[in-house]
Parts: structure tokens; sequence; C-alpha cells
């Protein structure tokens, strides 16, 4: 599992010029913590600013979408014009190409208007590259920004195609990103196995820790997918991240990874409640806070607002909310569209102190206990959906039972600290 270094090349081409120059202007353009700060370079800069020199002589096969930018530039067009590499095919994940497509919806194959290439989807009837998609690739780059969420499918596109690449005989490289929840915080129950699905595919906890490219050597190196031993697998990493390091402290302008994560803070909260996927109501889809703004049709706003207040959680505050979930982009259909809900917004104070998943539990509890006795026994409107998010069916069990959310966070503690042992080797940072 080779991590490249960068060396100094001689060589000077008009193209080279170029590509320097767009790195430059993306290291002084975009929002950030301050004007001043240098902003954290992604793997697809340091390969550019290189010459993509891994990939020369290479017929070479892309899975991104619309956060593979160089400033402005796609990395799709820097690919198709670099001198040495041929760019032969393309393929998307969850949410298409250009990232428009609605959660869970279906990605077809086509063709890329700019280049004329084939697209490929993985999100659909398929989810990994067949031998035909890959019969005329050399290497296989990754480059997808995730969010550090389990359930995001962009890390189970990552493992399956490696699945994909070992089984063809290709290389595999990732052009690493930043981890916008940071490297610190891992949290969550650890997926068990019998819940494995598209939406959870590893042994690892909700929130994790590791860069997507620290992330494909804990799967190959844990074997936590079948038939990776003897995978070339490269890894272009970051240069000036640290694992302290969240979203707003890499320099980087925010680009939604998917439509119903506008913003940093949606995405934060996304793995707490996103739970709220499996209840009788609305995680905010369909409005302008998605994942920020819950409700269902019976709570008491104002008291589930004074209940989660006085629990006094780190770096969070709630505010009672009302809203009709209606369609958007990237929300076509939500769920309970012209219900009038009831609930709460998160107002996030402190995102260092924050603890997304914790919040969730809380919320659940909260929620659960503000519902009408006749109304509990569906409260969990979809309990395998619940499991296959938390990981485990014990979740509902204990919600059921009238556990703590205390009870509840303590039950994932003993595997967290296990994985963070498990992952420690993989770490680049």
């Amino acid at each position: 599992m080779p991590v490249w270094k960068s060396t100094t090349f001689s060589r000077r081409s008009c193209w080279w010029i170029a590509a320097k120059v767009l790195f430059l202007i993306s290291c002084l353009t975009g929002c950030g913590p301050s004007a001043s700060q240098v902003r954290v370079r992604t793997g697809a800069e340091v390969l550019a600013a290189r010459q993509f020199d891994v990939l020369q002589g290479k017929r070479v096969g892309l899975i991104a979408n619309h956060t593979a930018r160089i400033d402005t530039t796609h990395l799709i067009d820097l690919l198709v014009t670099a001198p040495g590499v041929e760019l032969v095919a393309l393929f998307a994940p969850e949410h298409g190409l250009r990232g428009t497509a609605a959660a869970g919806e279906e990605i077809q194959d086509g063709r890329d208007v700019r280049t004329g290439l084939p697209v490929y989807s993985l999100y659909g009837a398929v989810h990994k590259p067949t031998p035909e998609m890959l019969a005329n690739i050399e290497v296989l780059v990754f480059d997808v920004q995730d969010v550090g969420v389990r359930f995001y499918t962009y890390i189970s596109t990552l493992g399956l195609a490696m699945q994909a690449a070992a089984e063809a005989g290709i290389s595999f490289v990732v052009l690493d990103r930043p981890n916008p929840l940071g490297g610190e915080n891992v949290s969550g129950f650890v997926l068990e196995p019998e819940q494995a699905s598209f939406v959870g595919l590893y042994p690892i906890p909700i929130i994790y820790g590791l860069t997507i490219g620290e992330l494909a050597r804990l799967i190959q190196g844990e074997r936590l997918l079948p038939g990776l031993e003897n995978l070339k697998l490269t890894v272009v990493p970051l240069e000036g991240w640290r694992r302290s390091m969240q979203w707003p402290d890499t320099g980087r302008p925010w680009i939604p990874p998917s439509p119903n994560l506008p913003t940093f803070d949606a995405a934060l909260a996304y793995a707490g409640t996103c739970f709220f996927e499996a209840v009788a109501g609305s995680e905010g889809r369909g409005t302008a806070l998605p994942f920020l703004q819950i409700g269902t049709p019976w709570v008491d706003p104002q008291a589930l607002a004074d209940t989660l207040n006085a629990r006094s959680l780190p770096g969070v505050r709630f505010l009672p909310a009302t809203f009709t979930p209606q369609p958007r982009p990237g929300a076509p259909q939500p769920r309970y569209q012209g219900q009038r809900l009831y609930g709460v917004r998160l107002v996030i104070t402190d995102r260092r102190s924050f603890q997304p998943v914790e919040t969730g539990i809380h919320l659940l509890h909260a929620f659960y206990h503000q519902t009408p006795p006749a109304q509990q026994a569906r409260f969990i409107e979809r309990p395998q959906w619940l499991a296959r998010l938390a990981g485990t069916e014990r979740l509902y069990t204990l919600l059921q039972q009238g556990a703590s959310p205390e009870t509840i966070i303590a039950d994932w503690h003993q595997a967290v600290t296990a994985f963070q042992e498990q992952r420690r080797p993989y770490l680049l940072y």
C-alpha cells in the first residue's frame, strides 16, 4: 500500500505551468477561517502539480462527482488534457456525476456532455464496476469528497471499486481528501456483520475519524472485504491537514457533497439526526434546514426544546420548530410532504465540543418519551432501517426498554476503543 511521496521534476511544460497556476489560485481563493490561512492541499491538487506522474502512460478510469475540483476546474477536464494520461471512462457514485440526484435515486449510465466519455453508474442496478466496464482500464482513480459517516454511501462505493480493481488486476489510486468531521472524534455503534448493506459495509463506528485514503488502507489491511490481498493501492496524501481539523479549519470552500448537506453544520449534525429517517417524522429533507431540524406530527415543540436544553448537551441548543416538508431540489418527494410537523431546530454553538451521534441518541430518546403513549408503538416507523443506520438492533431494543441516553451511549464505548487501536497502523497524519 504505497503512500505517494513528492520528488522534484526538471521538465516544465505549458500544461504543467497551467496546473501550477490553478493550484496557486486555489490556495489564495475560497472561504476559510481567515484570509491569511493557507488551504489544505488535496491529493488531486498534489497530483496535478506533479503532472499526474503516477498516471503517466496509463489508461485511466475515474470515480468522481462534482466535488472533484481544483479551484473551478474539474479533475475530468484536467485529466482529459494532461499529456501522457489517457482518460477512458468515468464512474458516478450516489447523487451522480454532477451531485444533483436525490438520495436513493438511481443513476443511469450515459455520456459526459463535455468530453463524450462513457459514464458508468455505481448507484442503481450496479454498485460495483463490472469486468466489462474495466476492460480497457489500467488504473482506477477515486476522487470523491466524503462526509466521514459510515452510512454515507461513497465509502461503500470506494470498497467495492477496490474489490473490482483487485479482481481485474488493475491498480487503484485514492486522491485523499479531508474528513470534514476531523480525525479525532470516533463514536457510535460499530456495525455488526448481520447489518452490513450498501449503507454500512464495514465493521466501523458511525463516526470513524479517517480520511478516505486512510479508510482505503484500513479496508485493505484489515481485509474488510475479500480479495484485496494483491491490490496495488496507492494513496496520494493531503498536504497541511491535521487530525484536529474540522472542515472550516482547512481553508477550503464547502462544496455540498450531496443536495441535502448544503452546509458544514448540516453534515456535522447528519451523523446523529439521520436516525430520524427511521422514525414517524422528518429529518428535515424538503426544508431549508435538512438534518438541522427534525419533527413528528404529535410532539409539543416548546416542551421538547425545554427537555433537551435542560440536559445541557455540549455545543448545541434547541429551538422549538414547526415546519412542512415540500418538494425541493434533492428532495422531490420528502417524507410527510405537505404535513405540518413539530419538533426542534438544532443550533450548533460550538462545533468542536458538539457530539453528533450522542446528540442523536438524546433526540431519539426525548422524542420517544414526548410521544403520546398511543403513538409510541409506531414512533420507530422502520426498525430495520434504524438497525442499518445504527449498525445494530440494540439501539431499537434499548429505546423500547426505556434505557437512558447515557446507557445507550455507554454501550458502544468498548467497541470504539478497540477500533481506535485497530485503525492506528493505517493513519497517515
